[in-house]
């Protein structure tokens, strides 16, 4: 391995916590492959993200200490789990969620206008992404807290980079999956109407999936279902407040809320970035990077990218959808997709249809989230 280079930046420094997309933008214009101490090398061009994600030999997703189950593998282990998983997320699957998650959006619609002021991710965003993701799963609504808390605790280690407090949080986690799977053995819960069940069930080389193996799929899902889901409602929802011609415009035009959501949040994106490590020597942008080494692929820099995206600061609902990697690329293309679109979709036609205004309360300003999440960490709203 070469030895490591001067760090070209500090993805924990205060201008970068401050704002996130300034200096993501910034780095893609003067140092698109930069290294830093903690994350290693960061790509921050659309295409040598795409380069990356279509080139899963030579940047593998076997980052994680801890088994991640697909996220974190490689053909053929990602293939064989991955046939097993896409099923969940059918559109069969998909049409019959969707009456679940509109009661859950129109109970939520209907305590937040109540109320008139609401801080929307404490109110309406996160206890959506908590409700809709254990509805999902069959979990019970005691777990709802739990979770949320969960995940708050491991976005603390990931800033931290402490490994021992993200063992011990992983573990938790596949304790409390633990406790899920026993209570449904001991009921006999019927795999047909319980995802979890259900994953009791499925086999892979030709024997069932182990705890930990379930744990950690589910872990996936709650992490991207809690952290992404409610970040993305929030942006969705501060721009509306920001943009009240376009809410107009989505109330008199319904038909165009799903472009209109992929392009607020290709402007604004709610994952920052994903791991890999190369598996070869490669080159990228001038720079040669060793075998072994770390790489983030920086989702929101990518989508905001000049070179694809003409005026990449304007939303424009022309764009080409094939070029935004909201999702990701690639063979590790987001399985969950099919779901995250429908919760988001529902919950804007619900929360369009049920007010009139969606507007920034007076002279209670936002505050911005920080590594490792994006979008708002609180967001004071007037809805009525």
């Amino acid at each position: 391995m070469n030895d490591q280079p001067s760090p070209d930046w500090d993805p924990k420094s205060c201008e970068a916590l401050r704002d996130q997309r300034a200096t993501y933008d910034d780095l893609r214009r003067r140092c698109p492959v930069a290294h830093s101490e903690s994350l290693g090398w960061s790509l921050f061009r659309h295409a040598d993200v795409t380069r990356a994600l279509h080139d899963h030999e030579t940047y593998s997703n076997a980052v994680s200490q801890h088994l991640s189950v697909p996220n974190g593998m490689d053909p053929p282990e990602h293939t064989a789990y991955r046939r097993i998983i896409e099923p969940y997320f059918s559109p069969e699957r998909m049409t019959a969620f969707e009456p679940v998650c509109r009661a859950i959006v129109v109970k939520l619609m209907q305590e937040a206008s109540a109320h008139g002021e609401v801080e929307f991710m404490a109110d309406a965003a996160l206890p959506f992404a908590e409700q809709v993701q254990c509805a999902f799963l069959g979990w019970p609504p005691a777990l709802h807290g739990r979770l949320a808390n969960w995940t708050r605790k491991n976005h603390a280690a990931t800033l931290a980079q402490d490994r021992q407090a993200l063992s011990e949080i992983a573990r938790e986690f596949e304790g409390l999956i633990d406790d899920l799977l026993e209570t449904r053995l001991r009921a006999g819960t019927d795999p047909k109407t319980d995802i979890t069940a259900a994953l009791m069930n499925e086999q892979v080389w030709g024997r069932p999936l182990s705890n930990e193996e379930v744990a950690s799929i589910l872990r996936n899902w709650t992490v991207g279902e809690i952290g992404t889901i409610s970040a993305s409602v929030g942006i969705l929802a501060q721009y509306l407040a920001g943009h009240p011609e376009l809410q107009a415009q989505l109330r008199s035009q319904p038909d165009l809320i799903p472009p209109a959501i992929e392009e607020i949040l290709r402007l604004h994106g709610p994952l920052v970035m994903n791991r890999r490590v190369t598996t070869r020597p490669v080159e990228i942008g001038g720079k040669k990077i060793g075998a072994g080494e770390r790489i983030s692929l920086n989702w929101i820099s990518a989508n905001r990218d000049e070179a694809v995206f003409d005026e990449p600061n304007k939303f424009r609902l022309d764009r080409d959808p094939a070029k935004n990697l909201l999702y990701g690329a690639g063979i590790h293309y987001c399985p969950g997709a099919p779901l995250a679109r429908l919760e988001m979709r529902v919950f804007l036609e619900e929360l369009l249809a049920r007010t009139r205004e969606i507007a920034f309360a007076p002279e209670q300003p936002s505050t911005i989230a920080v590594y490792p999440a994006s979008g708002f960490a609180t967001l004071p709203l007037r809805i009525r």
